[in-house]
């Protein structure tokens, strides 16, 4: 037997469960409206300053500078990719589409890990090459525009930061801003020193701090985009304690076919059989028993969406005996 609870049970549990949330003072962020305005908003200053940055960068002749204007490029196809997400994970679901579109963010997060990899490799390969072969720098120029490129990311930075980021969507496009942010710290750093020395090959060491910045960010989001695709159980998610908790129920003697996994970020989900004492169907209590796993996992895991099968313990008996 499977199924949901009865509206009435539903309700109850639902105002417990919201009880308890504000006990533990959760919070699932602010509204996707919200989010999509803040995504551009971030969209618009990062776009205006890449523009700048690539004019200066070539006019100075700054890998560093060049190779920030290229990971602003992506950090606008990251904002807009989040916000094309946004839309279609916002969609209802469909017949076709059971559960919405709402893996697009996920998708997007993955392909912005991909490109700040891309990207990285682009920048380690000139930098190497400038190491060797280091090209006059104008030391001014790259400064300048390194402290602009801080004001105008700290500004981008501090709009995302208000956004849902356990949306794994606005993670990605918050990543690539964070890391430009750093970068451009490093870009002052290696100005200064041009302009104090005139050692030209801190444009490149600073590019190479850019490199192990853009891989670090990109293993995240790759890490955690991957477990969403993959159906990994949800991080913080213990299905040990997960069964020790549904067998401390009445009624509930064996916990069999237990799958977790994350239709999106910050949506997880849960299936499993369950063997129950023969009376519950006999009695009727068989909906009791579905009610309360369900308000079990709600007020103990913050697990909603959940999907179990009753069994009899002659039916467990007898798909053993078919698996043999």
């Amino acid at each position: 037997m499977s199924g949901t609870r009865n509206p009435e049970t539903a309700d109850r549990d639902r105002q417990k469960h919201d009880h308890d949330h504000s006990q533990h003072g959760h919070d699932h962020g602010i509204a996707p409206n919200a989010d999509r305005r803040l995504l551009l908003i971030a969209l618009g200053l990062i776009a205006a300053f890449m523009v700048a940055e690539l004019i200066v960068g070539l006019a100075s002749g700054s890998l560093v500078l060049l190779a920030d204007a290229g990971h602003m490029l992506t950090d606008v196809l990251a904002i807009a990719a989040a916000l094309w997400a946004a839309h279609l994970a916002a969609k209802p679901a469909t017949a076709a589409f059971t559960f919405g579109l709402k893996r697009a963010e996920v998708l997007s997060a993955a392909a912005n890990g991909i490109t700040l990899l891309v990207i990285a490799a682009v920048i380690a390969v000139e930098a190497i090459r400038r190491l060797i072969d280091p090209p006059p720098v104008g030391g001014l120029e790259v400064l300048v525009m390194a402290l602009i490129g801080v004001v105008v990311n700290v500004a981008a930075t501090w709009v995302l930061a208000r956004a849902n980021r356990s949306s794994l969507n606005v993670e990605g496009a918050f990543q690539h801003i964070l890391t430009d942010l750093y970068a451009f710290i490093g870009t002052a750093i290696a100005g200064v020193v041009i302009l104090l020395t005139g050692f030209a090959r801190a444009d490149a060491i600073a590019s190479l701090v850019v490199v192990a910045l853009l891989c670090y960010a990109s293993a995240g989001l790759l890490r955690a985009s991957g477990r969403v695709l993959l159906e990994a159980t949800p991080e913080g998610l213990d299905l040990a304690t997960v069964r020790a908790h549904l067998l401390r129920l009445e009624h509930v003697r064996e916990v069999h076919d237990l799958h977790a996994w994350s239709v999106t970020s910050g949506q997880p989900s849960l299936s499993a059989h369950l063997v129950v004492d023969e009376a519950c169907f006999s009695s009727n209590r068989a909906p009791g028993v579905l009610d309360e796993v369900q308000a079990c996992l709600a007020d103990h895991f913050d697990l909603e969406h959940s999907t179990f099968q009753l069994e009899s313990a002659g039916r467990r008996e007898g798909e053993h005996a078919s698996h043999a």
